[in-house]
C-alpha cells in the first residue's frame, strides 16, 4: 500500500530526477523535463480485496509479499475523488443489501478525469436474477455502470468501458477504456505524456511505425502530426477500443494490424507472412519515425535492431532500467535529443522515462 506524503513529495521526486540523469548519463543525455504528479488523489483505477471483522466486510489492502495481515482502509488518497466518493456509498450498500455483500470478495474501480465511473463486484458465488435486479438499482443511484464477476460468469450492467477525453495541443481525444484492458493510471500525468510525445515528435511529411499501440492512447495525437500511421497491437480487447477510439475521434490515417512487435519485426524482415497483414502494403510507407512504449519488460534485441532503421525513435518506458538496456544497443547510431521523466506514481520507486533519439 502506497504511503502518501505530500510535504515529501518534492524530495522524493528529486531523488527519481538523480535516478533517471544516472541512468541515462552514459548516452549523454540533456537534462530531462520533469512533470510532476498531482499529490493525492491521482489514480484512477483502484483495486481491494475484502476483509471481514467485527461481523462487517472491509476494504483492505495487503503490503507486498504479506497477504495475511490486512490493512483496513475507509478512503485511500492515493485513488481519484471519485472513486473515494463511492467508496463508502457502496459498502453501505453490500452492508444493507444481502444480495450484493453475500461472498463478495473483490471490489474494482475505473474512472476517469472526464467523469465515467465503472464498478467490477467479483464474487464466490454464481449471480443470479436477485443480484442483477439488486446490482442495477446499485448502478442508478450511483450514476456508475457495474460488472458482476464469479466463475465463469461475466454480468455486464449498462457497459463495460468508461470513457476518457484528453487534450492535445488544443485538441480533445475521447478514448473508450474496456475494463481488464490496460489504460495509463495517472491521468493528469498521462495527458502531460501525449503532449510531450506530440510536440517531440513534430509537424512531419513522412509516416509513423507504432509498436504497442495499446488502445491507442499515443496514436491518436500522434496521427495528426505525420501522413499515415501503422500501428500494431496484440491484445485483442485493445485492438478493439483502438479501431473505436480511431473511429470515434475521425482519425482516418491509421492503419492496425494485431501483431506483437516481435511479428512485425519479421514481417518487415521478410521472415515470416502473416494473413493479418494482407491487403496491408509495406513499401508504400515513408517511415520516418518509430513509437515504442514496451511493456516493462522493455524491447527485445531484434526489435531494437528494428528500431535502429529508422531516423528517428520515439521511446516512452515504464522501466528506465530496461530503457537504459536497450540505448547500450540503440547508441551508436543514435543520440538522445530529449528526454523527459512522467512522476506517473508518486511516493514508489517507479517512474516514467520518455526520450527522442536520432540518428547520429
Amino acid at each position: 500500500m502506497t504511503a502518501v506524503n505530500p510535504a515529501g513529495y518534492a524530495e522524493q521526486l528529486q531523488a527519481k530526477v538523480d535516478r533517471l540523469r544516472g541512468l541515462l548519463a552514459p548516452f549523454d543525455a540533456p537534462a530531462p523535463q520533469v512533470f510532476e504528479s498531482p499529490r493525492e488523489h491521482y489514480r484512477l483505477r483502484a483495486e481491494f480485496r475484502l476483509w471481514r471483522e467485527g461481523g462487517q466486510r472491509h476494504y483492505a489492502m495487503f503490503a507486498p509479499g504479506d497477504n495475511r495481515t490486512p490493512i483496513l482502509i475507509d478512503q485511500f488518497p492515493v485513488a481519484s475523488q471519485r472513486i473515494n466518493a463511492l467508496m463508502p456509498l457502496l459498502k453501505a450498500a453490500w452492508h444493507a443489501d444481502e444480495n450484493l455483500g453475500h461472498k463478495l470478495f473483490q471490489v474494482e474501480f475505473l474512472t476517469t478525469l472526464a467523469g465515467d465511473a465503472l464498478i467490477t463486484l467479483c464474487y464466490h458465488r454464481p449471480l443470479d436474477a436477485q443480484w442483477e435486479a439488486a446490482a442495477q438499482a446499485l448502478a442508478t443511484r450511483l450514476g456508475v455502470f457495474v460488472i458482476g464477476r464469479s466463475r465463469g460468469q461475466r454480468v455486464v450492467l449498462g457497459q463495460d468501458f468508461v470513457t476518457e477525453q484528453m487534450t492535445v495541443a488544443g485538441r480533445t481525444f475521447s478514448y473508450r477504456q474496456p475494463e481488464g484492458a490496460f489504460t495509463q493510471p495517472n491521468g493528469t500525468v498521462c495527458g502531460h505524456m501525449l503532449n510531450w510525445a506530440h510536440e517531440a515528435l513534430g509537424e512531419r511529411e513522412d509516416d509513423l511505425l507504432e509498436l504497442y499501440c495499446g488502445n491507442g492512447n499515443f496514436t491518436l495525437p500522434l496521427a495528426t502530426r505525420v501522413r499515415k500511421v501503422l500501428a500494431t497491437e496484440i491484445s485483442k480487447t485493445s485492438v478493439a477500443a483502438a479501431l473505436h477510439n480511431l473511429a470515434d475521434n475521425g482519425v482516418d490515417n491509421v492503419t492496425l494490424v494485431r501483431l506483437s512487435a516481435e511479428e512485425l519485426t519479421q514481417a518487415l524482415n521478410g521472415v515470416r507472412e502473416f494473413r493479418r497483414l494482407q491487403g496491408v502494403d509495406l513499401t508504400s510507407y515513408q517511415f520516418g519515425t518509430v513509437f515504442v512504449d514496451p511493456p516493462r519488460a522493455g524491447m527485445d534485441p531484434d526489435t531494437c535492431e528494428l528500431a535502429r532503421r529508422f531516423d528517428n525513435i520515439l521511446y516512452v518506458s515504464c522501466n528506465p532500467e530496461t530503457l537504459a538496456t536497450n540505448l547500450e544497443q540503440l547508441n551508436s547510431s543514435h543520440r538522445i535529443e530529449r528526454c523527459a521523466l512522467f512522476d506517473q506514481f508518486p511516493y514508489t520507486h517507479h517512474m516514467e522515462a520518455g526520450v527522442l533519439l536520432v540518428r547520429r
